[in-house]
């Protein structure tokens, strides 16, 4: 790990001593490891489920500098997880909420908030003023950002991903060790990996996971104990089981391989394909607002509503009329629909139900359309009596 900034106060006070004493008393840490500790710095790039625990724990482990990147605010749904907010801070920027919370757990910790969205134009720069890098991002074309700017700097990359009862966790990007490109050399297909959005995430599982990655992060200041360097750590949750790869350095690999390709910092929506699937949606998928489907029922209009959503969010609410096929059903069970009606496709975000309506039109239907903005959409402009997931 690169050396940490040397700082004014290489000791610790009267009250810091008392506040770590439990940290002291262990000589695996003690005196040497707990200044360590205060002259770390740590970069947590995001401040949802899992930036929640990691942030809290090395905050009250005693980390002297602990920088924060997100450029959020605080959702309702975000509540079940996040523990970093609370009710009250519905509507706030996450990085205010989270500075309220990290002074009330150690008010000596100095908390840098980046208020922007993580780029390939701004990621050196902010890295450089830390020695380690935390992901807590939930999307992969910022988990490649983050993996090349760390292979780049020179910092190691503290990984941790959560997708409804499962974790992983790694330690990558350190000159011994594997990168991230190392284990995923390509991203998935766009769309192939639904968003915790689309699939759900056990509330308690980002704490088990983000929880790892401070320790993880402890580990590599403190300079005790094995870091899951060359290893990736799988969690069940539904089990109970955690399972361990073992991962080596490729020697091929375009960024920390023997002879590396990757000098810069690229375009990582372009290279995970989010914007031709965002162009694809907007500009080739047929569209209509929840007040035109509103307007469609109230003149009587002949038109099938189908809903491609899954049954246990069907359970939760629904647009009246409508009828479910699961989205991985569609293929299945198109003959059910017939191609000379109107049909309007929809699922929560309009996400799905544009990939739904893209698959039948090649099929042959060609009086379809999306619901703009999918059933949150309903809710907010049609009907606010549907709750919102």
């Amino acid at each position: 790990m690169p050396e940490a900034a040397v700082i004014d106060n290489a000791t610790l006070s009267k009250d810091e001593v008392l506040r770590y004493s439990r940290h002291l008393i262990m000589p695996e840490v003690g005196m040497e490891g707990q200044l360590k500790l205060k002259q770390a710095r740590v970069l947590c790039i995001g401040a949802g489920g899992l930036g929640s625990p990691l942030a809290l724990y090395l905050a009250a482990a005693g980390v002297g500098k602990l920088g924060m990147v997100d450029f959020d605010v605080v959702d309702f749904t975000n509540l079940q997880r996040q523990i970093l907010h609370g009710t009250s801070d519905v509507g706030r920027s996450k990085l205010d909420s989270a500075a309220a919370t990290i002074e009330e757990i150690n008010p000596n910790v100095e908390l840098v908030r980046h208020d922007t969205r993580l780029t390939s134009a701004n990621a050196l720069e902010i890295f450089a003023d830390y020695d380690i890098v935390a992901d807590g991002t939930d999307n992969f074309a910022t988990r490649y950002l983050v993996n090349d700017a760390c292979v780049l700097s020179g910092k190691p990359n503290v990984y941790g991903s959560i997708f409804r009862f499962e974790g992983q966790a790694s330690v990558f990007a350190t000159r011994e060790g594997p990168c991230y490109r190392c284990l995923y050399p390509e991203p998935p297909p766009p769309g192939l990996v639904p968003s915790c959005a689309e699939g759900g995430v056990l509330g308690v599982l980002p704490g088990i996971v983000g929880a790892i990655q401070a320790l993880e992060s402890i580990k590599l200041i403190i300079g005790k104990g094995e870091p899951l360097i060359g290893r990736l750590l799988l969690f069940d949750a539904m089990s109970l089981k955690f399972r361990e790869l073992k991962l080596r350095k490729n020697p091929d690999c375009p960024a920390c391989g023997l002879h590396p390709t990757i000098d810069h910092l690229i375009d990582y929506d372009e290279f995970c394909g989010i914007r031709g699937q965002e162009v694809t949606t907007v500009a080739e998928v047929p569209e209509i607002t929840p007040v035109e489907l509103k307007q469609m029922m109230d003149e009587g209009r002949d038109f099938r509503l189908v809903d491609v959503r899954e049954p246990h969010e069907y359970d939760i609410c629904r647009i009246p009329g409508s009828v479910l096929i699961p989205l991985g059903d569609v293929p299945a069970r198109m003959n059910e629909l017939d191609s000379a009606q109107e049909i309007v496709v929809h699922c929560r975000s309009g996400a799905r139900s544009a990939r739904a309506v893209e698959f039948l039109r090649k099929a042959g239907f060609s009086r379809i359309h999306n619901l703009k903005g999918g059933i949150l959409a309903w809710s907010d402009q049609v009907d606010p009596s549907v709750p919102k997931y």
